[in-house]
């Protein structure tokens, strides 16, 4: 999926979604932006809820027809859609190569799932949109290993940064699935249930 300027984006949602903005002097831009919109008056229910969805949107890098689709299943299959939507973004095979640790974004992480370099349970796929599940086993291509994407993998690897459904061996590269993602407002830069309400109208 192709996206515009980050920075812009970012600046507009209020938030940074993207690895570039996190940043001190994108925070002061924030806050300066904040002070002129105060000055301003507030938003609308409808523009608060798209500015959250176009947060959740652009965070997992998805686009607007998968995004919609998977809000339509979490309100249908669930009388607790907010944590089946999560379960369902976190689960994304490029979302836990990148909560892995493999890769220092999701966008970079689709391009190693997209490429062949990952495996899930033994079998190469290259499906960023694959739902992964409990006991599943992701792994790196033993062909990939020595390129320059994983060489120094060892040596960058923040253990703490891996979520406890999540469990991950740097020196054999090996991850598994141990639970089910959950939702705690304080991970997120997002609200879902703005989002839900988005597509509810």
């Amino acid at each position: 999926m192709k996206i515009g300027p980050k920075y812009k984006i970012a600046k507009r949602l209020g938030a940074p979604i993207f690895e570039k903005t996190q940043t001190a002097k994108f925070a002061i831009s924030q806050a300066k932006q904040g002070r002129v919109r105060k000055r301003g008056g507030m938003a609308s229910d409808y523009k608060k809820q798209l500015i959250e969805k176009q947060k959740m949107r652009f965070t997992y890098g998805i686009s607007e027809k998968q995004l919609s689709r998977y809000v339509a299943e979490a309100s249908t299959k669930s009388h607790q859609p907010i944590a089946l939507l999560i379960e369902r973004l976190e689960s994304r095979l490029d979302n836990v190569v990148y909560r892995l640790g493999l890769a220092k974004t999701r966008r970079f992480a689709r391009q190693m799932v997209n490429h062949g370099h990952i495996y899930v349970n033994g079998r190469r796929l290259d499906i960023p949109s694959h739902k992964v599940s409990p006991n599943d086993v992701i792994t790196v291509r033993e062909g990939s290993k020595a390129t320059g994407l994983f060489t120094l993998l060892a040596d960058t690897h923040e253990a703490t940064s891996v979520p406890s459904w999540l469990s991950f061996d740097v020196k054999t590269m090996r991850g598994t699935v141990s639970g089910t993602p959950t939702y705690q407002a304080t991970d997120f830069m997002f609200d879902p249930e703005q989002v839900l309400e988005y597509y509810s109208r």
